[in-house]
């Protein structure tokens, strides 16, 4: 799209630029003041950090006292080990701690320097291979590296065992064997060691950042979900590739809606890790603790990888966006700005999601206006789950009303034979391919049993209509019924839960109204 037409369009789709992203101020709070050492209330304990001390004790179940002085000690080998290495010079083999980190063993070449290591306070062994020779036996690996199988999966210097290892999986030990033999590497020298890992790059899915769709245009996921992120539709279609800052390969996209909405699911790959968090673009991160709407005039963020982190205001919500590309319904206005490449980027207020960037008017020079997609919606569409900072994973029920919504205050009256009655009554306007939720865009609460529904609807349009009941993480139809002369009816008898209309114009355009009851 040339610049002309966005000037006179007014409102553009923010995607797909290709500038970098820049720094800017933090929405996360103020960070610790230099030289506190991190939260309040926590001291060193002998010069060691009490994050460290508290981790070694939950992962090697040790006592804090315990965890000190072992810390202490591997502080003090380490000083042994850099002083060894240069005394024993070209007869240094290497070194290791025992399993309680309370032995230090340091192997040499030539016996002659086993005094050295005594007098250093360490216990001496000797072996055939200086390290250095272990290194240049592995620098023979790494030169065929390219040439290796997938189930050879890696080899390392083993000081302890006076060898290289290399790892191959069940039933690939001759295979590894024999690849290790072309190298040229001695055969006594390389021992070869059945292993079932399967390592891979391990990368984090962070909120705001970018990602590149196609190895072309840029935009910003918007947040983790179980099995990958949610962003924006017009960033990319089905099947497009996408991958990561880095550049690395990292999922597809498995939906994506635009126009009419403007959302998409990308499904990654298992290097990827889906975080609860959100980038502020100044070194730290926004934790996403759920998805619980916030209000109109509520204070909102965002955050997206051409213009960082910016905040301002709620200011409607289910605004419809006329783009150039089509019409997209739902989506919520902000005075935040935003400019190409902040695309499908992460909306938070306070700490709980709200939705994915879709486009808007002006830049963050002279300021302007951004719509976002609400990312209740994307989860319950696509059956997904958000993924939150204590790694737990938010389901995507609703934020149920305790009751059904009442009446409005004055319903239209029946008339004739064919009018609609029920307790609520909705109405509204849908043209062929879309589709409105009833009542409101949100749903009612019903105890078990009888429901039932009609629906009026004048025009050229075919409509269908959908009652709904929230199940397993989304909206799934428990019955429907399409209009014939102009009235569909439904009833279904259900259990208790989240229910809600959709209609949805097969064909043509109509006016419809909506009356229903439950028990």
């Amino acid at each position: 799209m040339d610049r002309k037409r966005m000037t006179a369009i007014g409102v553009v789709v923010a995607a797909l630029g290709l500038t970098a992203a820049v720094t800017l101020p933090s929405f996360a709070g103020q960070s610790a003041a230099p030289g506190t050492g991190g939260p309040a209330g926590a001291t060193a304990t002998d010069g060691v950090a009490p994050e460290v001390v508290d981790a070694l004790r939950r992962d090697l179940r040790l006592s804090r006292e315990q965890a000190v002085r072992r810390l202490t000690a591997e502080r003090q080998a380490a000083g042994t080990v850099n002083r060894l290495r240069t005394s024993l010079g070209g007869d240094y083999g290497g070194a290791w701690l025992s399993a309680d980190g309370s032995t230090l063993t340091v192997a040499v070449a030539d016996p002659a320097q086993a005094a050295k290591v005594k007098a250093a306070g360490a216990v001496p062994k000797q072996v055939r291979r200086a390290v250095n020779e272990l290194d240049a036996v592995k620098s023979r690996l790494d030169s065929v590296g390219r040439t290796a199988t997938p189930e050879i999966t890696g080899w390392y210097v083993d000081v302890a065992t006076n060898s290289v290892v290399v790892l191959a999986q069940p039933g690939a030990e001759a295979r590894a064997r024999r690849w290790a033999a072309n190298s040229g590497a001695p055969a006594d020298a390389v021992r070869v060691t059945t292993s079932r890992e399967q390592p891979r790059p391990l990368f984090d899915l962070v909120g705001g950042e970018p990602f590149f769709i196609n190895n072309a245009g840029r935009c910003s996921i918007g947040f983790s979900v179980v099995g990958g992120f949610v962003t924006a539709g017009h960033c990319g279609r089905v099947g497009a590739r996408t991958t990561g800052f880095n550049q690395a390969q990292q999922g597809t996209f498995a939906a994506s809606s635009f126009p009419g909405d403007d959302w998409a699911f990308v499904r990654t790959n298992n290097q990827w890790t889906p975080q609860g968090v959100v980038t502020d673009f100044n070194g730290g991160v926004v934790p996403v603790n759920g998805s619980t709407e916030a209000p109109v005039g509520a204070s909102i963020c965002r955050s997206g990888s051409t213009t960082g982190a910016r905040c301002g205001v709620v200011q409607a919500k289910n605004a419809t966006v006329n783009y150039p590309e089509g019409t997209v319904t739902g989506l919520t206005r902000t005075n935040v700005c935003a400019e190409p490449g902040d695309s499908g980027g992460s909306w938070i207020s306070g700490d709980q999601a709200q939705g994915v960037t879709s486009g808007g008017s002006g830049n963050c020079t002279v300021g302007g206006v951004t719509f976002f997609q609400p990312v209740n919606e994307i989860l319950q569409r696509n059956n997904l789950t958000l993924v939150t900072a204590n790694n737990a994973q938010q389901s995507t029920q609703p934020q149920a009303p305790a009751t059904v919504p009442p009446a409005q205050a004055s319903p239209p009256p029946a008339t004739g034979d064919t009018a609609c009655a029920g307790t609520v009554r909705r109405s509204g306007t849908l043209t062929a391919g879309r589709a409105q939720a009833q009542p409101d865009g949100r749903f009612y609460v019903a105890q078990a049993g009888a429901q039932s529904a009609c629906l009026e609807a004048t025009g050229n349009g075919r409509l269908l209509l959908e009652l709904q009941r929230f199940t397993g993480g989304a909206f799934q139809t428990v019955a429907r019924a399409a209009t014939v002369d102009g009235v569909a009816k439904l009833s279904a008898n259900g259990a208790a839960g989240a229910y809600r209309y959709r209609i949805t114009a097969l064909s043509g355009s109509a006016s419809y109204t909506l009356a229903f009851s439950a028990n």
